[in-house]
């Protein structure tokens, strides 16, 4: 493994002849954008802080404010702009390509919950399953699925550099 260095034409050097390169960051890059993290500033949510909704207890215990927190997030989501991290990791994926490279608001604190109903949320329609579905996404309190850790982990041991890109503190 390499000490930390600011030295870019040893990076670029080092880039130039990577074949396989991983990329891994986390929500904390999309905060620059204005998206709001779990647990920075404007981590809440009405009165409720984004880790109590995020959670499959939080679901259980009422899943239309769950679905509800989700779509705020989401509508979030449609009035920000890739910020300059994501756009650098666009560019790299996209020049990567070229060389045949690889590589891979919310409401006011008092406002009331939508209380949509329970039959109203999206269900399953497989196989007439109609059972609740819940948001894609891995809350707290629970692992990655195995495979993903398992693809995550062959990605890492085949990838010749691996770019850790992080919001600044």
């Amino acid at each position: 493994m390499s000490t930390p260095s600011s030295d870019m034409a040893a990076f670029r050097e080092i880039f130039s002849r990577a074949r396989h390169v991983v990329v891994v960051t986390g929500a904390g890059v999309s905060a620059e954008s204005g998206v709001p993290t779990f647990r920075g500033p404007g981590g809440f949510w009405r009165q409720w802080q984004a880790q109590q909704l995020a959670t499959p207890e939080a679901f259980s215990r009422n899943p239309s404010r769950v679905w509800e927190f989700y779509h705020y997030r989401r509508e979030v989501m449609f009035t920000k702009t890739p910020n300059a991290a994501h756009l650098a990791i666009a560019e790299c994926q996209q020049r990567l390509a070229r060389q045949g490279r690889k590589g891979k608001g919310a409401p006011e604190p008092g406002t009331a919950d939508a209380q949509v109903a329970v039959d109203d949320l999206p269900r399953c329609e497989e196989g007439g399953c109609r059972g609740l579905l819940r948001p894609a996404v891995v809350w707290f309190g629970e692992a990655l699925d195995a495979g993903v850790l398992v693809h995550v982990e062959d990605e890492l041991d085949r990838c010749d550099l691996c770019l850790v890109v992080r919001r600044p503190s």
